[in-house]
């Protein structure tokens, strides 16, 4: 299965003033065209094109770096743009995933407070996550191009926390493009839409 860039779901400008039009461009048009070119390469090169991307991921954790970061990336990046809307974030969670925030992490204000730190003490680049492990959330975080589906969980929500995701718009402040994702970007039907699937 060839990766292949997919256009945003929605126009450069439209999640401004917390992720800026330069900020999209370099990030989509730049960073994850350079993850789908680099991987279609690698994935040929290693003869496992043919497979789907998270076989490919899978089959490459520890096996070939460059390929896994490059199939990883491509991976998390497909739906980090589905994770972000226009008017998004907030408390308003859909009712399945309300309750299921509620039981398994202690309500969305502890919810809110563990992602945010997640994030902010994933050392260098990373991701923190949502995911459905063994039928219940939990919070994670992975170094690089590392993702919950190596680690034998399903990734329902995932925020970059690499630098050319937030430094044109924030600098070095970190916790604030986390707060402005959290609060102000999250997708929370495309969440929900994961969850179903996960469980």
């Amino acid at each position: 299965m060839a990766f292949e860039l997919p256009a945003l779901p929605y126009d450069y400008d439209a999640l401004a003033p917390f992720m800026s039009r330069e900020t999209l461009e370099y990030h989509h048009d730049k960073h994850h065209k350079a993850y789908v070119d680099n991987g279609n390469k690698l994935a040929a090169e290693a003869g496992l094109e043919n497979l789907s991307l998270e076989e490919i991921v899978k089959q490459s954790y520890g096996k070939n770096a460059g390929l896994f970061n490059n199939a990883g990336q491509h991976y998390n990046h497909l739906h980090f743009w589905h994770w972000l809307k226009k008017n998004g974030g907030g408390k308003k969670l859909p009712g399945a995933l309300e309750k299921a925030v509620e039981s398994d992490l202690g309500g969305y204000d502890k919810f809110r407070t563990d992602f945010i730190a997640a994030g902010t003490t994933q050392f260098g680049s990373g991701w923190a996550w949502l995911s459905v492990k063994d039928g219940k959330l939990e919070i994670s975080k992975t170094p690089n191009g590392e993702n919950p589906l190596v680690h034998g969980a399903t990734p329902i929500l995932g925020v970059d926390v690499w630098e050319h995701s937030y430094y044109i718009d924030y600098r070095n402040a970190r916790p604030k493009y986390l707060e402005a994702f959290v609060d102000s970007l999250i997708n929370w039907d495309y969440v929900l839409e994961l969850y179903e699937k996960a469980k």
